[in-house]
Order: C-alpha cells, then structure tokens, then sequence
C-alpha cells in the first residue's frame, strides 16, 4: 500500500459504518449466488458471507473487536427477529395444540442425542475433556451455547465455532435427509431443522415456507431452554462436572 492509501485504509478501517456496509454486501452477494443456484441448499448465503468476511478480516489484519463495532448493529436486529417468530408461530397455533405432546417429545429426543453423539465421538477420538464439553451444545443458538459452555467448563470461543459449522451444515443438508426418508410435512421437517441446526436452520426453513420457518423457530428456543436447563444437571448427575 502507499502511504496516502495506508494513511486512509487505516481510518476506514476503524469505522463501524465500514464493518457494517462489508457485512451487508457480502451477504447480498452470497444471496445472489444462491439465487443463480436455484436456491440450492448447498449454496448457503451464510456460509458464503461469512467466508468473504474473514478472509477480508484475514487479508486486512483487521481485529475482530474492530470489525464488531459495526456489525453489532446487524447482531442487535437478532432479539427483534427472534420475537417476530412468534407471529408465524401463532399461525400455527391450532397443529400445536393438537400435536404439543409429540413436539415436546420431539425436542427431548433430538437434543439428547445431539449432545450425546457430539460428546461421545469427541471423546472417541480421544479429545480432551474441555473439548469434548465444549461440543455438547453445539446444536443450541450461539448465545445460548456459549454460555452453557462457560457454565460446565468448556471454550465458549469453540463452541461458537462448532455451533456456526453444526447450523451451515445441517441447513444445507437436512432437506436431503428429508427426502431420502421421505418426510414432506413441512411443520415436521422444520422442527428438525430447528432442534438441530438452530438458527441457520430456521433461516432456510422460512425460504421453503412459513409454516417450516415457524417450527423450525418453535424447536430452536425449546432445544435451547431445556438445554440449558438440563444439560448441566445432567452432567453433575454422572459426575462429570
């Protein structure tokens, strides 16, 4: 860089309006992307924007805490869009009541078996006990995760990594197994897609449909609170915290 450029870079890069103008670019490049594939799962918007940013972040020698200062704006909009669920969710309401049981079940079942998958094949693997309990809620909303992961003893900065990884790649691939087994209920596929791949997977199941966006949104705040509630009981149950 010469040393006029350098000089400007420098002053860009400390703006938050830069951080913030990145972030919305790179998302609406990803989301003509997906929409030149056909809206293919498997070209996840997300997963692309994220990639653009942190190589940019990477090339640039930029400090994540710089480039939050502008992307906190986007993460504020997060508690607002979680409680817009409620809308789509209220639609639904007659198929929750008849159906509440089998939903309540539901999440029991698909984030007990998501924890224990993640932490017994971590431990197979011979990972070290912080890592392993760093896994157990990676199918549960970031913020939630991370403070789950702090609470039993694990790296919260991992369990970030691991959830945002576990919600891209159960959003571009849950459709598939859905069809494999053949389950085309939407109300079905999208509580799924919630339980396991939190809130990337809701986000795509609102692209298929409000109805799957709805449940989807149901099954990602109910895994997160029984989670949260019972994982660490749980675990000081068989003793390992």
């Amino acid at each position: 860089m010469t040393p006029d450029f350098t000089s400007i870079w420098v002053y860009l890069s400390t703006s938050p309006l830069l951080w913030l103008t990145a972030t919305l670019l790179a998302y609406q490049f990803a989301l003509g992307l997906h929409a030149r594939a056909k809206a293919s799962p498997l070209v996840n918007p997300v997963m692309i924007a994220v990639v653009i940013l942190v190589t940019l972040l990477a090339l640039t020698n930029t400090p994540y805490r710089n480039y939050f200062e502008g992307a906190q704006f986007v993460h504020f909009l997060l508690g607002p869009a979680t409680v817009a669920l409620a809308i789509p969710l209220y639609q639904q309401l007659a198929k929750l009541r008849r159906h509440w049981f089998a939903f309540l079940a539901g999440t029991l079942v698909g984030s007990t078996a998501a924890v224990a998958a993640a932490m017994g094949i971590a431990w197979l693997l011979g990972a070290s006990p912080a890592v392993v309990l760093s896994l157990a809620p990676k199918s549960v909303t970031t913020p939630i995760a991370m403070g789950i992961a702090e609470k039993i003893g694990g790296l919260p900065s991992l369990t970030a990594v691991m959830v945002i990884v576990t919600g891209i790649v159960g959003a571009s691939l849950a459709q598939f197994f859905m069809r494999i087994i053949k389950i085309r209920d939407d109300s079905i596929c999208g509580f799924a897609m919630g339980v396991t791949a939190h809130g990337l997977g809701t986000a795509r199941a609102f692209q298929v449909s409000a109805e799957m966006g709805a449940f989807a949104g149901l099954a990602m705040g109910m895994t997160g609170v029984l989670t949260a509630v019972l994982l660490p009981l749980a675990l000081k149950l068989f003793g390992v915290i």
